[in-house]
C-alpha cells in the first residue's frame, strides 16, 4: 500500500533522517536549507510511504496550477531509499500524480538530480519521465572534474598560477563572507545587472547551520581580499556556488592559485569537483567566457536537466 503525505513542519525530523540515509547526498534537501526562503514559495513537498515506511520524498512547490520540484533549489527530483526498486518508483510517480491531480495541478516541472550527487545509481526517475512522455525543456551545462581522472590545466590557467605565485597571493578560509560578497555583488551588478541568489545575511545564516558544508575561501594581496569563492561540500561533490575576483585579483591570477589549491590539494580525495552552470535561460544561452575559464581548470560537461509533463 502506498500513501502520499504532504510535508509539514512536525515531520522535519523524519524528513531529514530519510535524506541522510537515502541514495542521494546533498544537504540542499535538509529542511533547514529548503525552508530559509519558505516565504517565497508555497511548499508542497511530498513524502511517500510504502507499507507504512517512508521510502521516498519529493521536494516541491505549487504555483499557478503547476508543481515544481523545487523552484527554490538548483535540482530537486525524487529522493529514494537504497532499497527502492524500479517498480516501486514507477508506482510512486503514479501515486504522486494522483495526489497532485486532486489539488488541481495540471503539469509538473521536474528538475532531475544530476548523477554526481547520487551515492548509488538512481536514474529510475528518468525512466519514469520517459513513460510519462515528459519533454526535456531545459538543459543547463555545468563543468565537472573527476578527481581520479583529471584533465590538466590549460596553459592560460598555468600562466595565471605562475603570476599569482610571483605576486605573493595568499589563500584564507574565512567565516566572514563580507569582503567576498562586496566583490561578488559588484561584479554581478556591473556584468549582468543581477544579485547573488543568496543575500549576505542568508549565506551567513546558512553557513552557521551547515558549517561543514558551506565554506568561503578568499585570496588576499597585502591584506586586501581580491578574489574568492563559496563552496557547497557534499560527500562526493565539491560544488562551487560562487566565484568572483576584482580587477587586482584578475590581473594577478588569484583564482588560478585558489583553484589549484582546492582541486589538487584540499579536496583531491572527494570524487567530483563541480564548477556549476555556465548557461542561462534554461540552457539556451551558453556563457562562453565563463565556461572557457572552467574548462581551463579541467572541467567537462555534466547537465542539470529539467523536464515537463502533463498530468492526465
Amino acid at each position: 500500500m502506498i500513501e502520499v503525505r504532504k510535508y509539514e513542519f512536525s515531520l522535519q525530523k523524519e524528513w531529514d533522517e530519510f535524506v541522510s540515509k537515502s541514495r542521494t547526498d546533498s544537504f540542499l534537501f535538509y529542511r533547514d536549507f529548503m525552508d530559509y526562503h519558505a516565504d517565497r514559495f508555497a511548499d508542497y513537498s511530498l513524502m511517500i510511504y510504502r507499507k507504512g515506511r517512508l521510502d521516498a520524498i519529493l521536494p516541491g512547490n505549487i504555483k499557478d496550477g503547476i508543481f515544481y520540484s523545487h523552484q527554490g533549489l538548483t535540482y530537486g527530483g525524487i529522493i529514494v531509499s537504497k532499497s527502492s526498486s524500479a517498480i516501486d518508483i514507477l508506482s510512486y510517480f503514479n501515486s504522486i500524480n494522483e495526489q497532485l491531480k486532486s489539488e488541481g495541478v495540471t503539469h509538473v516541472i521536474y528538475k532531475a538530480v544530476p548523477y554526481i550527487y547520487n551515492l548509488l545509481p538512481s536514474q529510475e526517475d528518468l525512466y519514469a519521465l520517459f513513460i510519462l512522455k515528459a519533454e526535456r525543456i531545459g538543459s543547463n551545462l555545468s563543468s565537472t572534474i573527476y578527481q581520479d581522472n583529471k584533465v590538466a590545466f590549460t596553459e592560460s590557467r598555468k600562466s595565471g598560477l605562475r603570476k599569482a605565485k610571483n605576486s605573493d597571493i595568499t589563500i584564507q578560509q574565512q567565516e566572514d563572507f563580507s569582503a567576498f560578497w562586496d566583490i561578488l555583488n559588484d561584479n554581478l551588478l556591473h556584468t549582468h545587472g543581477a544579485k547573488p541568489v543568496h543575500s549576505h545575511d542568508e549565506i551567513t545564516m546558512l553557513s552557521k547551520i551547515f558549517p561543514a558544508n558551506i565554506i568561503n575561501y578568499n585570496c588576499a594581496l597585502g591584506g586586501e581580499i581580491v578574489a574568492g569563492c563559496v563552496l557547497f561540500i557534499m560527500k562526493n561533490v565539491v560544488h562551487v556556488q560562487y566565484i568572483s575576483a576584482n580587477e587586482t585579483g584578475k590581473f594577478t591570477g588569484a583564482l588560478d592559485l585558489l583553484f589549484d589549491y582546492l582541486i589538487n590539494e584540499k579536496y583531491r580525495e572527494i570524487a567530483y569537483f563541480d564548477f556549476g552552470q555556465s548557461t542561462e535561460k534554461m540552457g539556451e544561452i551558453l556563457n562562453e567566457n565563463l565556461i572557457f575559464q572552467k574548462e581551463g581548470f579541467g572541467g567537462r560537461g555534466v547537465t542539470y536537466d529539467i523536464y515537463k509533463y502533463a498530468i492526465n
